[in-house]
């Protein structure tokens, strides 16, 4: 019982400060679907990485917050509806609820036709950004947890190496602790710009952050 008791302690706990996020309550006025969407705009804000006529790519969008974004932000008059100066193509082994003017494909791109798909809906382009808040589930055992996530890092660095602009941007999720280091390390060796940065809109308690590369490093 005490156990049960320790936990509902937890569980509203943290519904109490869900409920008073200032950004939940933000992303809930302006029609986000999670309070993510924050994170995206304070980066690209620092860095003025998504411009009109970009194409981005949104790998792990589900459930659509980061998209969301992206769309209203290539939008003339930051619209989340109506006209699109960009494209914006969205992945996700997840569903993601339909974004107007986003291009969503289900599936692992580590899977060929998967791969084939997203690669067809860019039309033989390369993206100017791609954004990935691609994150594993945690299991807690930390060896096992730095290697699931050093390996979506490692996946979105080698999607942008193949598939972006030599002069594009890669923005993606870490979280701080064994194997962060190395993580900034396979940045440095393939950006130009590496920028670290933690966004207000993320949790004080959580340890994730966001490295942004710029500009691929001849060879890369």
């Amino acid at each position: 019982m005490k156990i049960k008791t320790k936990s509902a302690k937890v569980n509203r706990a943290w519904l109490n400060d869900h409920v008073n996020d200032p950004y939940v309550r933000l992303a809930q006025k302006e029609g986000y679907r999670a309070r993510a969407a924050y994170k995206l705009k304070e980066i690209d804000e620092g860095f003025g990485l998504i411009r009109p006529g970009h194409l981005v790519v949104d790998l792990g969008s589900a459930p659509g917050a980061w998209s969301q974004y992206l769309r209203r932000r290539l939008s003339p008059g930051g619209a989340a509806a109506g006209q699109l100066n960009g494209n914006i193509i969205a992945l996700d082994i997840l569903p993601m609820e339909p974004v107007e003017g986003v291009t969503f494909i289900q599936g692992d791109f580590r899977e060929p036709e998967v791969l084939a798909r997203l690669e067809e809906a860019m039309g033989g382009r390369k993206a100017d950004v791609v954004v990935s808040d691609m994150a594993p589930n945690l299991s807690g055992i930390e060896s096992a947890d730095t290697a699931r996530i050093a390996h979506l890092v490692e996946l979105a660095v080698d999607f942008a190496q193949n598939h972006m602009k030599p002069e594009g941007a890669l923005v993606t999720k870490v979280f701080h602790g064994s194997g962060y280091a190395e993580l900034v390390k396979l940045f440095k060796e393939t950006f130009r710009i590496v920028k670290p940065l933690k966004p207000k809109a993320s949790r004080d308690k959580s340890s994730e952050t966001f490295l942004v590369g710029i500009g691929l490093k001849p060879g890369n």
